[in-house]
């Protein structure tokens, strides 16, 4: 497993003696043959800013700075992929910060590129290499050329086809899960937002957030649109939004005229779940799918990355509990770290809020953010590190009616 790297160019090189490494938090760790898999399809080679490539001599153990400007190298894995860990590096400026993405630790073996991780779903229906750009672009000036005046369409156009936004193009090829972003405002202030960042934050958001107050009409013409088959969803709360509860009026409105309209499909909203009375509301105006995004399970793990504005992981818990008991199919965005999410404080907390939620899915996403930063930012391990291996382990056996996957799924059908 030979280390991978980087020169300034961009090209990828692997060392003939130095073992690749990896990070868990803040410690660097030798890689294990059964915690490796083949570079998934969709998955892209980055090099990570900033940063010297750091191997191991295999006969001394002993961990090598590589000579030279030859910076780390990681793996930005597709849906349906969650990561053991961060590659290894040594940064050349600590105050320079990476961009947000979700780095995977990647190594050159048996003649192929393979990454620390392991499969938690299908990734085929959110592979980027299945989405047709050609027709995406037909179907985007098709909708454009029907719904004219439609603001969101016209928004969500900029994301298929500037951003790649696999949720967006769904939208335009009405498939899936689409998207139809409300909000330009939110009650959080997310350490390493994507959508949006104070001008001293280090980190460049790497998307626009919505700019206007829409409709009920031009929401409900998404959804409408979208809502023509009996497996299709469509989603508020999107990376280019806000949170989606805090425009609950047009939600519940737009809502109650599809329902009134069309039982087909599913509507989805990811919502930090901190609005309980607004997400009542939403709930019983005819919601079917509800995912909460959260990182931890500890109040202060939590208000360190999400900074809540004027409430708490309690009304979290009370928003899951009463979706859930209204028969709404509840899950989890959990944004998952290694060496952080597998810490023993972690899990058990973890284990106990998804027993007293009734949550039914529990969606493992990889944390988009440096990791430095947040490690400067949250508590420090308080027990054993497990490893993200064990953790799913873990899960599967303590939740045993609870699906551990990685995007929004239809309930099964009972």
């Amino acid at each position: 497993m030979h280390l991978v790297y980087a020169d300034e160019q961009g090209n990828v090189f692997d060392h003939p003696e130095l073992h690749g490494i990896a990070r868990s938090g803040n410690d660097l760790v030798e890689l294990l043959d059964e915690e490796l898999i083949p570079l998934p399809d969709g998955a892209t080679l980055v090099s990570l800013p900033h940063t010297r490539a750091v191997g191991m001599d295999p006969e001394s153990g002993e961990m090598q700075l590589l000579p030279g400007n030859y910076q780390a190298v990681g793996a930005l894995l597709p849906q349906g992929f969650t990561r053991f860990y961060v590659p290894g590096y040594s940064k050349t400026d600590k105050t320079q910060k990476f961009p947000l993405f979700g780095y995977t630790a990647v190594v050159w073996k048996d003649n192929g590129f393979y990454v620390a991780a392991a499969q938690s779903d299908d990734p085929e229906p959110w592979n980027p290499e299945l989405c047709d750009r050609g027709e995406l672009e037909i179907q985007v000036d098709r909708i454009l050329k029907t719904y004219p005046e439609n603001r969101l369409y016209k928004h969500l156009s900029h994301c298929a086809l500037e951003y790649e936004c696999l949720t967006a193009s769904n939208t335009f090829l009405q498939r899936l899960e689409g998207a139809v972003p409300v909000s330009f405002s939110c009650n959080a202030g997310c350490f390493g937002c994507i959508s949006e960042q104070p001008d001293d934050s280090g980190f460049p958001a790497p998307q626009t957030r919505l700019k206007f107050r829409p409709t009920a009409d031009e929401v409900t013409d998404i959804m409408l649109e979208h809502l023509t088959a009996p497996e299709s969803i469509i989603s508020f709360g999107q990376g280019c939004e806000g949170e989606p509860s805090t425009q609950a009026s047009i939600i519940v409105e737009a809502i109650k005229r599809v329902r009134a309209q069309t039982s087909l499909g599913y509507i989805n909203i990811n919502t930090n779940a901190g609005l309980t009375d607004h997400l009542r509301a939403i709930t019983d105006a005819g919601l079917d799918l509800m995912r909460v995004s959260t990182i931890s399970a500890l109040d202060e793990h939590y208000n360190a990355y999400y900074k809540p504005r004027g409430y708490n992981l309690r009304s979290v818990e009370k928003s899951l509990k009463y979706a859930s008991d209204k028969g709404v199919y509840t899950s989890i965005n959990y944004l998952v770290f290694p060496g952080v999410t597998d810490r023993e404080e972690e899990i058990e907390a973890m284990i106990g809020f998804v027993r007293r939620t009734g949550l039914k899915l529990i969606q493992m996403r990889n944390l988009n953010i440096d990791p430095d930063a947040y490690l400067a930012l949250i508590p420090e391990a308080q027990g054993e590190i497990y490893g993200m291996k064990a953790l799913l382990d873990i899960y599967r056996q303590e939740l045993p009616d609870v699906v551990i996957g990685s995007y929004t799924h239809v309930p099964p059908k009972i």
